[in-house]
């Protein structure tokens, strides 16, 4: 097939929805198809354009297989409401006329990325033109993580965004998610029961196992054999919610064998580290992200993973999760019971610890408890349930041709 696909994000961001639309991308090519990518410079977790890019020019280039257009955005320095909102409609804006030059191309499907859901309804007015069938792939429900923050949950504009999303959603051929329950979200909004179809992120199992030194990154950062480790790793944003990971270190600052190692970037880090500080908080050590190729070491560093998610964890499955099952991680996770996370948790007895998000309480409890009972990671120890599950369900070569396979078929059906 003749992929177009269409997303704001894209490689080489390490983290977040460019890292699985690089990798998709990219593994479409490999495996016989012909692709081509409209998307942003990188700029994600730092929100900064990355050199040698600007984010005023238009830039195509040739990833592997896949040629890839730049188009400019305006990028906030520190993403607010209304600045992200104009950040999203910039790409929207400048990629419209790229979109548009790929009518003499005429590929067999678009597919396009929500986030962000701004380029909807230029992909869908391309393939009304264009009678190229247009697929959309939700990572993340926009509104609904707008609203779970408690931004503009009610009045006018609440009403009319939700009309018109769904009005959209209705135009695409075919539409998949990334969880059960937001298949079940995309459904109810389409007011079409079994519509959406199950398109999961995926972890390179082979790259990502438990089977690697743990003590390399105790070595660069001078961290003792001792001490355990309670890693939180990733996007450092509003929706995260990591005060109360700080709240949590207050309350066992007084162990001296406990560090709280925070590892990434995003619009929240300045705030947090200024309340670190405020806690005078010597138990907690933030560091940048890594090299991709250092993953599996950094992930073997830790005694605890932290999935911690606030008013948005039903929207959004974290990307960081995969990476945490594949390595046996054991994890704490923010959820409530009926979430997708809750009931993977409860689906999976062992996979990981479900506690009540947004309670530091709880989640002071937890870890004091998972301490007592876990061996220390040092010693080669592993969450074989978590480990076992990625093994089974989270593949990328299987997760891909189930996708292609599914992709191809709907279309079939949908041209009678």
């Amino acid at each position: 097939m003749k992929i177009l696909f269409y997303g704001l994000n894209y490689a080489p961001e390490l983290t977040g929805i460019g890292k699985y639309s690089g990798e998709m991308c990219e593994w479409l090519a490999d495996n016989g198809h012909e692709v081509q990518a409209i998307c942003a410079p990188p700029y994600y977790p730092e929100w900064q354009i990355r050199k040698p890019y600007k984010n005023l020019k238009y830039v195509t280039e040739q990833l592997g297989l896949v040629k890839v257009f730049r188009c400019p955005l305006f990028v906030p320095q520190k993403p607010k409401t209304i600045n992200r909102l104009l950040h999203l409609a910039s790409f929207a804006i400048s990629s419209f006329p790229v979109l548009f030059k790929q009518w003499h191309w005429k590929p067999d499907v678009v597919i396009c990325i929500e986030p962000t859901f701004f380029c909807v309804p230029g992909a869908l007015l391309f393939s009304k033109i264009s009678g190229s069938p247009c697929h959309l792939h939700i990572q993340d429900f926009e509104l609904d993580a707008m609203l779970g923050l408690g931004l503009g949950k009610s009045g006018f504009i609440a009403r009319m965004g939700s009309v018109i999303e769904r009005w959209l959603m209705r135009r695409f051929n075919t539409v998949s998610a990334i969880s059960f329950s937001m298949v079940k979200r995309a459904d109810q909004k389409m007011g079409k029961a079994g519509h959406a179809f199950y398109f999961s992120n995926w972890v390179d199992t082979d790259f990502l196992t438990p089977y690697v030194d743990p003590n390399i990154f105790r070595k660069r950062w001078n961290i003792s054999d001792s001490t355990r480790v309670i890693l939180y790793s990733g996007n450092i944003g509003k929706k995260q919610g990591l005060d109360i990971v700080l709240d949590a270190a207050n309350e066992l600052k007084n162990n001296p064998n406990l560090l709280f190692l925070i590892v990434g970037t995003g619009a929240a880090l300045d705030e947090l580290k200024q309340f670190a500080e405020k806690l005078l908080l010597n138990n907690v050590m933030f560091q940048p992200l890594q090299a991709y190729a250092d993953l599996p070491s950094l992930m073997a560093l830790a005694d605890i993973h932290l999935v911690i998610q606030r008013g948005a964890a039903d929207a959004v499955l974290p990307s960081k999760l995969t990476s945490i099952l594949s390595v046996g991680g054991n994890s704490i996770i923010t959820a409530e019971p009926d979430t997708e996370l809750g009931l993977l948790c409860q689906k999976f007895p062992g996979i990981a610890e479900c506690i009540e998000p947004e309670n530091a309480e709880a989640l002071t409890n937890t870890i004091q408890q998972q301490l007592t009972k876990l061996p220390p990671r040092a010693k080669g120890e592993f969450n074989q349930i978590a480990r076992q599950f990625a093994l089974d369900n989270l593949k990328k070569d299987q997760v891909l041709k189930n996708f292609v396979q599914e992709l191809a078929s709907r279309i079939q059906q949908e041209k009678g």
